[in-house]
């Protein structure tokens, strides 16, 4: 249902997209006139917020004019034409500055999209900017950016999550209605819960990763934030879909996924894995997470513990394989082929050496070195090959318990956002706010984070985990379980 009261433009923002979509469709607002609005909204907000690093007006509503006159010939292009969307800046864009949150990629403009903003494009979407992220993917704050920390609009002493936290703010602060973020261990859920909304990293493979600048490519997912499980379906649907430039895109056929969202989810069966109750969890996000239990067993869902023992092992293997995928992949960045360099050094291996020390932050150097240590010779066996060993083990887990379960829930994080700066000097504690997701990416299976509940006026995130290629399948559950429960309606008063 449309709020007929939203007229004007700070009530406009505030819309989810698909009642955004109404009122484009039934003539009330034009696409420029929503993107104009949006625009606004990010005049106001940004100086508290800093969601985005980059803010293409003049593109923007470029593409809202040309949304406008493929409305009025008749062109439907589907549920996202017409809306104001932001993309992680880790995702390519031609002709967009592109710089992962880092001082090394300044100066960079791709000459090419990548997939999903090709596919945002093809279905009329407006792009609005480009989201802050932790340098590189790497981080679980939103603090490690070189352009500056993006706060949480609930509170904006504290983070909004990371590393997609300029997308995840964005969407909470309606300075967007959609955003696409990138998930390696948990870097759309996490953020999701964080600032109280929904975020979903698919199946890996389900959507394409051309042109995400990789971080660690068995892991990295990309996929939509939004303020409601609808829109995260419907955004889905645009941007999934085989990609033949994407080895490991799966080759199946599109689905419109809003198509399974019936809200009954009665005789569904559940599993609750007893080792995502971590110690540590804040008293708040184990009240609010016993209570969504009761909620959906209400709603007529069989409830019932479940034990993963390696769960214990995933941040270890994790802590492993992504750092090595890291010092791989980022062995490109050499002062030479793109982006920034320092050029004033004697030699090409000062040059090399020089961009590197001054391009990279601390977290992806740490990282770069933890990877170099796990795949150098004499410690490969010992570290890299026994974490993957330990992987195949935790995806086979994940699989025997799919063989009884249709879903798993979750708490999606063990605290509700932390003070900006709390964990800056404490890796290891900034590691484990992803002691939820990180299991998910490790197994490639897809996951789904929605507001489950409010601690001391912070929102709580529940998470619910799905077999391979069960995306639906997490969508209708997390479907059902909005429309039984009010906390998705529950916003930031900015």
């Amino acid at each position: 249902m449309v709020n007929s009261e939203a007229t004007n433009g700070s009530d406009l923002t505030r819309l989810t997209a698909h009642e955004a979509q109404e009122f484009l469709t039934s003539g009330k607002v034009s696409s420029v006139e929503l993107t104009e609005a949006v625009l606004a909204r990010v005049d106001e907000l940004e100086p508290q917020i800093h969601s985005y690093i980059n803010v293409t007006r003049e593109e923007a509503l470029a593409a809202a004019r040309t949304a406008d006159e493929a409305r009025s010939d008749g062109k439907d292009k589907g549920p996202l034409a017409g809306i104001p969307v932001m993309v992680k800046d880790n995702l390519s864009t031609e002709g967009v500055p592109t710089t992962a949150g880092s001082k090394i990629l300044l100066g960079y403009t791709p000459p090419y999209d990548a997939h999903v903003v090709s596919q945002l494009r093809s279905g009329g979407a407006v792009i609005i900017g480009k989201g802050n992220l932790d340098e590189f993917a790497m981080g679980s704050s939103t603090e490690y950016s070189a352009f500056g920390a993006t706060r949480n609009p609930w509170d904006t002493d504290r983070v909004p999550g990371g590393s997609s936290g300029g997308p995840a703010a964005g969407v909470a602060a309606s300075e967007c209605f959609i955003s696409l973020g990138s998930d390696t261990g948990g870097s759309i859920r996490q953020p999701a819960a964080l600032c109280g909304i929904v975020g979903m990293k698919p199946t890996y493979g389900l959507v394409s990763r051309y042109g995400l600048i990789a971080f660690g490519s068995s892991l990295d997912q990309i996929g939509p934030f939004s303020r409601d499980v609808r829109d995260t379906a419907d955004t889905l649907s645009v941007i999934s879909g085989h990609d033949r430039r994407d080895s490991t895109s799966i080759n199946a056929p599109g689905q419109d996924f809003a198509s399974v969202l019936t809200g009954d989810i009665t005789g569904m069966r559940l599993g609750i894995p007893c080792e995502y109750l971590v110690d540590g969890m804040e008293p708040g996000v184990t009240a609010a997470f016993e209570k969504s239990l009761e909620t959906l067993e209400a709603m007529g869902a069989t409830v019932e513990e479940v034990s993963l023992p390696l769960t214990d092992q995933a941040l270890a293997v994790y802590y492993i394989i992504a750092p090595s995928e890291a010092s791989a992949n980022l062995a490109r960045f050499d002062g030479f082929k793109y982006g920034n360099a320092v050029n004033d050094v004697p030699t090409a291996w000062d040059v090399m050496d020089q961009t590197r020390e001054k391009g990279f932050g601390s977290e992806v150097k740490r990282r770069i070195l933890i990877g170099a240590y796990a795949l150098s010779a004499g410690y490969y066996d010992a570290y890299y090959k026994k974490a993957q060993q330990v992987r195949t083990l935790i995806i086979r887990e994940f699989a025997q318990t799919f063989e009884k379960f249709d879903a798993l829930v979750t708490p999606t994080s063990p605290t509700v956002a932390f003070m900006a700066g709390e964990r800056m000097d404490d890796p290891v504690a900034m590691y484990l706010s992803d002691v939820c997701t990180i299991p998910v990416n490790i197994a490639g299976l897809p996951a789904i984070s929605v507001p489950g509940g409010m601690s001391e006026g912070l929102p709580v995130g529940l998470q619910f985990i799905g077999p391979q290629m069960g995306d639906g399948t997490v969508l209708k559950v997390a479907h059902a379980y909005e429309q039984a429960t009010e906390w998705h309606r529950f916003k930031p008063t900015l």
